[in-house]
């Protein structure tokens, strides 16, 4: 955090409260449009076939949903076609058929 000495004026900033200021100067260039900053579009899928993810992970639906966290029932829904994931759940499925291992590390630390 930035420390002024009121008495002198000095200023005496640390690196985040540099990074924060030039990360400052940056969002209001490119509000002023005097700048763009890099941008990703996240296209996330309506449907999600569970049942695919699941068996592409060679798992049976007791060790998806322990592994990733899943109500059992709440998967046997989603595969039967009784309910449907919500947005933050089918971006969590789509991490997981992605890079299923990080999802696992992560879960485990």
């Amino acid at each position: 955090m930035g420390v002024r000495n009121l008495k002198t004026g000095d200023k005496r900033r640390t690196k985040l409260g540099l990074a924060l200021e030039q990360g400052a100067k940056e969002i209001l260039a490119h509000v002023k449009g005097e700048a763009r900053l890099p941008m990703r579009r996240i296209v996330l899928p309506d449907e999600v076939d569970v049942k695919r993810v699941r068996t592409q992970a060679r798992m049976s639906q007791a060790e998806f949903a322990r592994a990733f966290c899943i109500n059992p029932r709440t998967l046997q829904e989603w595969e039967q076609g009784r309910r449907k994931p919500d947005a933050t759940t089918r971006a969590y499925l789509a991490v997981i058929a992605k890079n299923r291992e990080a999802v696992l590390e992560a879960l485990a630390s």
